[in-house]
């Protein structure tokens, strides 16, 4: 059985038509990577899974999308509770106007948890897992906006793992970072898929070939190519991927 797994999805935008017929499955504890050119569809396709789409007027879904078996467009899913169970790091770093401490606790807050030492050993559990603690733990109580860019969006990937999703979405999380702090967001990445399934969106096929255990590469909101990472970067099936991968468009 796939952790994430989509059945024909179509996705329209009033009358464009941005995905078209996608059928793939992610395994459990795996990094998997959507690569392709702007406006391809891996964004929307991506946030198909923690239904961002449906903030968005004029949207129209067809197919399935899937996680742990249960098909989260059926009209018995509470998308609050849904939403709860998978963490999103955006491509800009977004920390709250709050202290260190209270941005990776305001996900506990919202999900009701009051006990201070519960939140407590959260907020640093989060910390470590994201390679922060021993930079914040003597200043959990400044405000988050001093941190550097690439601090930033480790502070966002603690909080987004602080309440323990079992899947982390990332779209574009190192594109505003520096080489070095883009370094360090990688070797987290690899890092948590013990404990984490972890789908990247990324421009940066490098990037991609990095950190990634399977590849998806798509073109005009079409699934072109779904396979391992070595597989694709090397010794890829179809024309269009070998084109995109050698720089010949994209």
């Amino acid at each position: 059985m796939y952790k994430l797994e989509s059945k024909n999805l179509n996705l329209w935008y009033g009358p464009k038509q941005a995905l078209k017929d996608i059928s793939m499955g992610v395994d459990a504890n795996t990094v998997t990577a959507f690569i392709g050119p702007s406006g391809c569809g891996k964004s929307t396709f991506l946030r198909c899974f923690n239904r961002m789409n449906d903030l968005i007027p004029n949207v129209r879904i067809t197919g399935q999308a899937l996680i742990d078996n249960i098909n989260i467009y059926s009209r018995n899913v509470d998308v609050y509770e849904h939403r709860k169970s998978i963490g999103m790091v955006f491509q800009k770093p977004n920390p709250f106007p709050k202290s260190i401490y209270e941005n990776v606790a305001y996900g506990l807050h919202i999900i009701g948890e009051n006990s201070k030492s519960i939140i407590d050993e959260s907020v640093e559990t989060a910390l470590k897992q994201a390679a922060l603690w021993n930079e914040v733990k003597d200043s959990l109580k400044k405000s988050a906006l001093a941190l550097s860019g690439g601090q930033q969006q480790r502070l966002c990937i603690a909080r987004a793992i602080a309440v323990k999703p079992s899947i982390l979405l990332m779209d574009e999380p190192a594109s505003a970072l520096d080489p070095l702090s883009t370094a360090k967001i990688e070797e987290l990445i690899y890092n948590l898929k013990k404990e984490y399934s972890i789908v990247i969106v990324t421009h940066n096929m490098q990037q991609a070939g990095r950190v990634s255990d399977k590849t998806a590469f798509f073109y005009l909101g079409e699934l072109i190519e779904y396979d391992n990472t070595s597989k694709i970067f090397t010794n890829p099936s179809k024309e269009a991927t070998q084109n995109y991968i050698t720089g010949r468009f994209g």
